[in-house]
């Protein structure tokens, strides 16, 4: 109230202003004003200033190049095939009599497998017999006849010349018919043979397509199946096509490992026995087979297995972490710092296995890499700190 008096004073009786009423009007005014900047102050002096730190880049970690053995390995599905097999069919047309395997049956090489008939057959070794024991007669008969002329040919005037060679040459001329019919003979007989089918090596029926009676023969004229499919279990052929870029790491001499599906957990090892020696032009690899002993015929003919294949080679290459190679849409580098500046360095890999890659290109033992290569390393970078990793 006082302050309200003392500004109506200063307004209506200007004249009467005095220097201590000047001096209070000011207070009143700029009083509000220093309150508020005392505030201000005092609200900063509480809450303390956050200073920002500049960040350090991080160090670069790094990798000395050098060279060692490089061991991996492929997986690549491969076939068992039987050691052996092969289709039997009837040499001749002629009908089943009687079987004696069937499907599953093991056999021995030699064994008698069917029986077939062939009246045909038989007539013609008749025949064959009867021209046999014929020509026979006349052989002993002819040779009976020259060896009483040649005796009374002894006695000078007996025999003329003419009728002793003549003699002779009925002789000789029997003689030979005789080795012809023996020759027939012996033909049919081989034929009849075919009457008769045996299992040309030790193994196991898989297949069986006719019952006794059936009307069989050569493929395409007796019938299209064959009698019986005889696979050897014992031993088995284990075949892998292994791609162009893997070849020059496999030899005879390699030993592979390989399992399949339908005996889980068990591992089996084969060793590398034959080489195709050509690519497949088709699928551009390489054939090898490796022998499997197959003693106790768990493993059959036809499963698919898994064959773990490794590839060691003998000479000493650079292996680097898979991450320090760079994938660049212009190429394939490493990147090198070299009196730290970054060098990008096209190179080639190789086989890559567990996180490691084999790279070839203008390295030198020692080199300085970056261990992990990306994009933002540019090349010419300089790099003030870097770590090399042990």
């Amino acid at each position: 109230m006082k302050y309200s008096m003392h500004l109506n004073h200063y307004k209506f009786n200007f004249m009467r202003f005095t220097k201590t009423d000047y001096l209070q009007t000011i207070f009143i005014i700029l009083f509000p004003v220093m309150i508020g900047i005392a505030c201000k102050e005092n609200k900063n002096e509480k809450e303390p200033s956050q200073k920002i730190e500049p960040t350090k880049p991080a160090a670069i970690e790094a990798l000395i190049l050098s060279k060692n053995n490089f061991t991996s390995s492929i997986k690549i599905p491969g076939e068992l095939v039987a050691y052996q097999q092969v289709d039997l069919y009837a040499k001749l047309n002629s009908y089943i009599k009687n079987l004696q395997v069937d499907v599953g049956s093991e056999v021995k090489e030699g064994q008698l497998l069917a029986v077939l008939e062939a009246p045909e057959i038989n007539a013609q070794l008749s025949a064959a017999a009867s021209k046999l024991k014929s020509q026979e007669a006349i052989y002993i008969s002819s040779k009976a006849t020259y060896n009483r002329l040649y005796e009374t040919s002894k006695t000078p005037g007996t025999i003329s010349k003419n009728d002793l060679e003549v003699a002779d040459a009925k002789q000789k001329s029997d003689f030979a018919q005789l080795e012809a019919a023996q020759s027939n003979y012996r033909e049919v007989v081989n034929t009849s043979d075919y009457l008769q089918i045996r299992a040309p090596f030790n193994g196991v029926i898989t297949a069986r397509n006719v019952s006794a009676g059936a009307y069989v023969g050569p493929s395409g004229k007796g019938s299209d199946m064959p009698i019986f499919t005889l696979q050897q279990h014992d031993k088995l052929r284990l075949i892998v096509s292994i791609p162009e870029a893997y070849t020059s790491y496999v030899d005879k001499k390699s030993e592979v490992a390989f399992s399949v599906t339908s005996l889980a957990g068990e591992k089996f090892k084969a060793v590398v026995s034959r080489l195709a020696g050509a690519l497949d032009t088709k699928i551009r690899s390489q054939r090898i087979e490796m022998d499997v002993m197959n003693h106790t015929k768990k493993l059959l003919p036809g499963m698919v297995a898994e064959v773990s294949i490794p590839l060691t080679s003998n000479v000493n290459a650079f292996i680097v972490p898979t991450a320090a190679v760079l994938n660049a849409t212009t190429g394939i580098f490493v990147i090198a710092i070299h009196n730290k500046i970054t060098i990008w360095k096209p190179v080639k890999t190789g086989r890559t296995s567990e996180g490691k890659t084999e790279v070839f290109g203008s390295l030198t033992i020692g080199d300085t890499l970056v261990a992990n290569a990306g994009e933002e390393v540019r090349n010419g970078t300089a790099i003030k700190n870097y770590t090399i990793l042990k």
